[in-house]
């Protein structure tokens, strides 16, 4: 097995998050006219956490939230790589985008391509006045797509076969982000 280092506990974790709402509450004020995307399948656990935070932080006012799936929009979705046939998730976005400030949630950027494709699919949802990207982890090396964050956790400086791992208290039974020099 695999040892990572980590870059990130339980404490910090926790800390980083309430930071990202916090600079959220400053530039975004009550999400009025404006919305967050989480994106299929790990981007949906931060967004989660950032909406239900900000809404107890504007005293429960409702923010609308939505969860995207990119699988059929990705530039490599129909490339053979041994993991078997593609499980797409449900999109669950039950209001339209047009004219409103989008909060798009990813986990890790890394070559920027989720986002892209997760830019393709939100067009289906009507056409933002402003999309703004929030990660947590932001991989600054080997982007392939000039695309950056405008909100991130934390920045990580890594070789391209390093791997960033985020693991989450609802799937992994503990909050924290590790770092390992190849894919485990």
């Amino acid at each position: 097995m695999q040892i990572g280092k980590t870059l990130l506990t339980r404490e910090r974790f926790a800390l980083t998050i309430e930071r990202l709402c916090h600079q959220l509450l400053e530039d975004w004020g009550d999400f009025s006219n404006a919305c967050i995307i989480g994106i299929q399948p790990r981007g949906i656990l931060l967004a989660n956490r950032i909406c239900l935070r900000l809404q107890e932080l504007t005293g429960d006012k409702p923010i609308d939230y939505g969860k995207l799936d990119i699988t059929f929009y990705r530039d490599d979705f129909r490339l053979p790589d041994g993991h078997g046939p593609l499980s797409p998730h449900p999109n669950e976005i039950n209001f339209i985008v047009a004219h409103k400030r989008v909060l798009l949630v990813d986990d890790v950027l890394y070559t920027g391509r989720t986002i892209s494709a997760a830019l393709a699919a939100l067009q289906h949802y009507g056409r933002p006045d402003a999309v703004e990207l929030l990660v947590l982890v932001d991989r600054r090396f080997n982007r392939h797509l000039p695309i950056q964050p405008d909100y991130f956790g934390i920045a990580v400086d890594a070789l391209d076969e390093a791997y960033v791992k985020v693991r989450w208290q609802e799937t992994h039974g503990e909050d924290e982000i590790l770092l390992f020099d190849k894919k485990p």
